[in-house]
């Protein structure tokens, strides 16, 4: 069960999605489900609705069946909810951060909800307000704090898969970014840092040599001129890493 990044139910039809990913871990006996969270509420409201969307499945074996994958922001929402809601933690095999906004972003501290929720405005959006939390849910004040707070069950195991690209692996559209968290500290996807990414007392899946964009967001397979023009690094062999 994958939880999704900010603003994913505002551009995922757009996307023209094929569930090619889905279809690929099949052959090896494995389903796949897209969380249905909100791309523009707080963590702790996604965390109740990957709540409802485990307890509404179907026990298939006495053993946990799920393993969680949360890709940015989804990954906060899943810590949210195994914190939350003891009841689904007997069902968890496994809790990944795939990219995810453990510790938050610096550029949240510059960014507004307002400027975020112009994403209802986009191509075939289906997305709603929600509650107007995901810009701060995603501060790293906010985060660490919530972190601090909040120790994890330690029933489950944790893993963290860090997008750690070459600087020539960035997209043209994602360099702004990438130089202003650079600022910051150099080993950056272009939207989280490096560190920031590691769910505390996780074991390390490896580093992936990809931006943040291009692990989870296949833009350049549905709109080829965006992808040669601006997101012009984002061929990654997403169903192969799955």
């Amino acid at each position: 069960m994958i939880a999704p990044g900010v603003g994913w139910d505002c551009f995922a039809n757009w996307l023209d999605l094929e569930n090619t990913g889905q279809t690929h871990i099949r052959q090896f006996g494995y389903d796949e489900v897209i969380l249905r969270v909100d791309g523009l509420s707080s963590t702790s409201n996604n965390a109740s609705q990957i709540r409802d969307a485990i307890m509404s499945m179907e026990a298939t074996s006495e053993r946990p069946d799920i393993v969680l994958i949360g890709y940015s922001k989804g990954a906060p929402d899943i810590l949210e909810a195994v914190v939350s809601y003891p009841e689904i933690r007997s069902r968890i095999a496994a809790v990944i951060s795939a990219a995810g906004a453990i510790g938050g972003s610096p550029l949240a501290n510059d960014a507004t909800q307002s400027q975020l929720a112009m994403l209802r405005h986009w191509p075939d959006a289906n997305c709603t307000e929600g509650d107007g939390g995901a810009i701060k849910s995603l501060l790293p004040s906010t985060r660490k704090a919530w972190l601090a707070e909040n120790p994890l069950p330690h029933n489950i195991p944790y893993y963290s898969l860090v997008t750690y690209p070459q600087p020539e692996r960035i997209s043209s559209v994602l360099e702004p970014s990438y130089k202003k968290l650079s600022r910051i500290d150099a080993r950056n996807d272009s939207q989280v840092l490096f560190y920031d990414q590691i769910i505390p007392g996780s074991t390390l899946l490896g580093f992936v040599n990809a931006d943040h964009w291009a692990l989870a967001v296949p833009i350049a397979r549905s709109h080829s001129t965006i992808g040669s023009m601006f997101v012009d690094q984002n061929n990654y062999p997403r169903e192969a890493l799955l």
